[in-house]
């Protein structure tokens, strides 16, 4: 299923990146900006209810569409409500799947230049390169303004250094002197987006990299 599910994909101009256990695509989620996510409820180790239950948890809000060979309606109950944004039972139309992608990654479609992007009480004009926070200004270089912007487009997913360094230092290969600047940026960006509030919204994954999100991790 997955080697014929890439080739089509592949054959419509999708990139696709495959993982073959749960743990295996969890991991990859969070290391990778995706646009969408297929997952099949039936994965060794945990399965796919269970993955999807620990990705919104988590925050991660990319387009999720269920693939399963059970139609009883509560097992589609259960994926919409663990967080599925659209289910497709097996076995299935190729066309079929390819138009519910598309339905999907509309929905999905990152915000444009235009657009001001919200989490809790800050706010960023992109547009106007504005940030506030509780309607405060919130003062930035245009490098931490080009830091903040990627971590709210990816707000809720753990952005690494090495996808850091490639996307905004716009280096090709992670080296230990640009971490300690990426590192040096965020902790500036940090105090000044909660230096005097309570409620935190960039926290650090140890080993791992950054985040934007409401509630850090118990």
């Amino acid at each position: 299923m997955a080697k014929a599910l890439r080739e089509g994909l592949e054959a419509d101009d999708y990139s696709v990146h495959v993982a073959h256990t749960g743990e295996e695509g969890f991991y990859l989620i969070q290391a990778e900006p995706f646009d969408l996510v297929i997952l099949d409820v039936m994965l060794p180790g945990h399965d796919g209810f269970e993955i999807l239950s620990t990705l919104r948890k988590r925050g991660i809000r990319t387009p999720v569409l269920l693939l399963t060979s059970r139609d009883a309606i509560e097992d589609r109950v259960r994926g919409l409500d663990t967080g599925a944004d659209d289910y497709l039972v097996k076995p299935f139309a190729f066309p079929e799947l390819l138009a519910r992608l598309r339905v999907l990654l509309r929905r999905g479609k990152q915000p444009d230049e235009g657009e001001r992007l919200r989490l809790a009480d800050l706010e960023m004009d992109v547009a106007q390169r504005w940030v506030t926070r509780s309607g405060q200004p919130v003062e930035l270089t245009p490098r931490e303004f080009d830091l903040l912007r990627y971590l709210f487009v990816n707000h809720g997913r753990v952005v690494s250094r090495e996808m850091l360094a490639r996307d905004i230092w716009k280096e090709t290969a992670r080296q230990t002197p640009l971490d300690n600047v990426i590192d040096a940026q965020v902790a500036r960006l940090r105090r000044k987006l909660d230096g005097q509030f309570e409620r935190k919204l960039l926290h650090t994954v140890r080993g791992v990299g950054f985040v934007l999100r409401e509630q850090d991790e118990a």
